[in-house]
């Protein structure tokens, strides 16, 4: 089943598209936009329902990097969907909620910051829902390892959990 039908089966969601982009050269990420009506939770809430909805159904590399929350699917003149005015992921605002704590931490989140392409990481951001990848994951452990001179065997999605 496509992530696309899957979103379509929330009861909030009233269109979905899923698409890939490269809005950095060579960097190609699955991204989610879904528009939603009669909303009760707040959206990062929503974001994570669906993402949770997703993980349980496909395989990793069949989910979107993002869920981008819009109030409607852009159109061209023509009544045609709009490609080129949906939004980019790294141009999305995100409220920062806990900054890190630690000298650790925060070396750790300029480094995630940098491979993500997003300003702000938090320590309780998920590394995946970010938008990272399994790709993106072995250049934070390098670079974590070149940064400290030693790495954990795992690499933790939550950054609260390196330090």
């Amino acid at each position: 089943m496509r992530s696309g039908s899957l979103l379509l089966r929330h009861p909030t969601v009233r269109q979905a598209l899923v698409l890939v982009r490269e809005d950095v050269p060579g960097d190609q990420r699955l991204i989610a936009y879904v528009v939603i009506g009669g909303q009760d939770a707040p959206e990062g809430e929503l974001r994570s329902t669906l993402r949770a909805k997703l993980q349980a159904q496909l395989p990793a590399y069949m989910l979107p990097s993002a869920i981008v929350v819009l109030p409607g699917l852009p159109l061209t003149r023509n009544d045609k969907l709009d490609l080129k005015a949906l939004p980019a992921t790294n141009a999305l605002g995100r409220a920062v909620r806990d900054l890190p704590r630690t000298a650790t931490e925060a070396q750790i989140a300029s480094i995630w910051g940098e491979l993500l392409r997003v300003d702000g990481v938090g320590v309780f951001d998920n590394f995946f829902e970010l938008g990272g990848h399994s790709l993106l994951s072995t250049q934070v452990v390098s670079r974590i390892r070149e940064l400290f001179q030693r790495c954990k065997r795992r690499c933790y999605p939550l950054l609260a959990q390196w330090g």
